[in-house]
């Protein structure tokens, strides 16, 4: 095999490595959010005037707000991977 030709093949596994990982990461963080979001349904029922409660809500609001954008950063790469792919 040339160089050439061993350079490209490793790209190409770096590329389906690279696109593994993301995708991975786009399951968990699915997952998460969801998670974050069933508890926050649960604590809709609770008690608005215990601290402890409010600052959970907050919590798990802002965990929320993280995780969906990391999973829209992710969803991106994943979108632009694909096209550079077919490049």
């Amino acid at each position: 095999m040339k160089k050439s030709e061993q350079l490209q093949s490793n790209a190409v596994k770096n590329i389906n490595i690279d696109q593994k990982l993301v995708e991975e990461g786009i399951d968990q963080l699915s997952s998460e959010i969801r998670v974050l979001e069933n508890w926050l349904e649960e604590l809709k029922a609770s008690d608005d005037g215990d601290s402890e409660i409010l600052a959970a809500k907050k919590s798990y609001h802002d965990m929320l707000r993280s995780r969906r954008e990391m999973l829209s950063a992710l969803n991106k790469h994943a979108k632009e991977g694909v096209q550079q792919s077919k490049s």
